[in-house]
């Protein structure tokens, strides 16, 4: 097996127990940011790594697309490693969050409809909440909150993939680029 490939797994395999070391912990259950951006750091930390093991390796001089290539095979099993693991995560470790995202949501639209001042400035922004009676807009505001294709593993773990393929290509052209320029001196 290449060394980026080995580099993205396991990369991906240290994210995943960090992920749920936090869970287990009950460190951060339920704000995701600090471990979005360790993501996003284990992929560029994956691809910058596995590019440098796999120059290091390399006998003959290549070219920038060769090294942005090598760059994803680092990228490309982090990306889907973690994807599938985020959507079995939220299906089955912890398929609670989304409940407890849409209960939160939903105590804000309470207090947002019971406060006047909150009320009629939403009232003022939405035009068709003008003629709305309190309760009809609390409950047309909780029936979209449900309904949020947000809040589903499925959209979650296409996310992921999708904003992880788009990181994976631009990292790996910028660790390419920094590499050639700075630490090996070629163009």
């Amino acid at each position: 097996m290449r060394i980026t490939v080995k580099t993205g797994i396991i990369s991906a395999g240290i994210w995943i127990l960090i992920k749920l070391s936090f869970f287990y912990l009950d460190i951060s259950r339920d704000s995701i940011v600090p471990l979005i951006l360790l993501n996003i750091l284990g992929l560029l930390v994956s691809i910058a790594i596995g590019l440098f093991l796999q120059k290091m390796r390399d006998t003959e001089e290549t070219n920038l697309i060769l090294d942005v290539k090598n760059g994803m095979t680092a990228g490309l099993p982090y990306t889907i490693i973690v994807s599938v693991f985020i959507y079995f995560y939220y299906s089955k470790i912890n398929p609670e969050y989304y409940a407890h995202q849409i209960a939160e949501k939903e105590i804000a639209i309470e207090k947002m409809v019971n406060n006047p001042v909150e009320l009629k400035k939403f009232k003022a922004e939405q035009k068709e909440a003008e003629v709305m009676t309190k309760e009809a807009i609390e409950k047309k505001l909780k029936e979209n909150n449900r309904n949020n294709i947000a809040v589903n593993p499925g959209i979650t773990a296409v996310f992921s993939v999708l904003s992880l393929l788009l990181l994976t290509i631009f990292y790996s052209f910028l660790v390419t680029i920094i590499y050639r320029q700075v630490i090996f001196k070629q163009r």
